[in-house]
């Protein structure tokens, strides 16, 4: 099937049908040229995206990997692999280069100040990966296109003055997720029940959100109140943050099923 039809078959439509067609290019790549072929960064609902083209374009899981520069990563590249390379050596040829952007404590930066300083300096999102923020310090992922660069100019953030520096994967230092648990029970695993409780509103309000396309699960668009959850669904909707139902219980004497969710802080 060709390039245009895959995209069809998708209903991949606009920026995401662009963004699609350049991870086609890259496998393509990977396989005619037998070399490592890489995307840029690629945001969770991107991933997802990505992952459902692979499936309908029949290449295998095995001919590519996701790589974000340190374990658990949420912005990742996918990594097309040619016959040579096996998926356990590929971080020898990963395109991403390690970061860290020092500053003084006092000065308080937030995720925001970096990505606005990143972008005034012209450098577009899907060069960097995460961007992990500490009290004196924030550690990125950025692509080696951009590293060098980054290396040499970037001095400043917000009002802060920054020390750019390279460091390698295992330096990495990830921040401590901020997250709450909340047991429940709800009349059914219906998205807009356990999202009631997850964000908190009436059922109403719930399936309002997502019918009007706010809603994703498992980064996936969902725009159905009655699409039956799972434990380890993840549902994020846009203003509202993100949940994960990491537990089904029982039901109880009134029918209703105990939850346990994971509320993103």
């Amino acid at each position: 099937m060709d390039k245009s039809k895959l995209l069809d078959r998708l209903g991949a439509a606009g920026e995401d049908r662009l963004l699609l067609a350049k991870v086609l290019d890259r496998a393509g790549q990977a396989q005619s040229r037998n070399i490592p072929a890489a995307t840029d960064f690629l945001s969770p609902q991107q991933q997802a995206l990505a992952l459902d083209l692979l499936r309908l374009a029949g290449i295998p899981e095995t001919g590519y990997t996701r790589l974000g520069g340190y374990e658990g990563a949420e912005r990742n590249i996918l990594l097309f692999l040619p016959d040579w390379l096996e998926a356990a050596d590929a971080g020898s040829q990963s395109p991403i280069r390690c970061l860290r952007a020092s500053f003084r404590e006092e000065e308080k930066l937030s995720h925001r100040d970096f990505l606005g300083s990143l972008m005034g300096m012209g450098i577009v999102r899907e060069k960097v990966g995460d961007i992990l923020v500490g009290p004196a310090g924030a550690d990125l992922m950025v692509l080696d296109t951009v590293a060098k660069f980054l290396l040499q100019s970037w001095n400043s953030a917000g009002r802060a003055r920054l020390a750019v520096t390279a460091i390698e994967p295992w330096e990495v230092r990830v921040p401590e997720v901020k997250c709450q648990e909340v047991r429940d029970t709800v009349s059914s695993l219906r998205l807009d029940a356990v999202a009631s409780t997850g964000f908190r509103m009436a059922r109403g309000k719930a399936a309002a959100l997502i019918t009007s396309g706010r809603v994703q699960v498992n980064w996936r668009e969902c725009t159905k109140p009655d699409k039956l959850l799972t434990a380890g669904d993840t549902v994020s909707a846009r203003g509202f943050g993100k949940f994960e139902l990491t537990e089904v219980g029982g039901v109880t004497k009134k029918g209703r099923t105990s939850i346990v969710l994971k509320r993103y802080i």
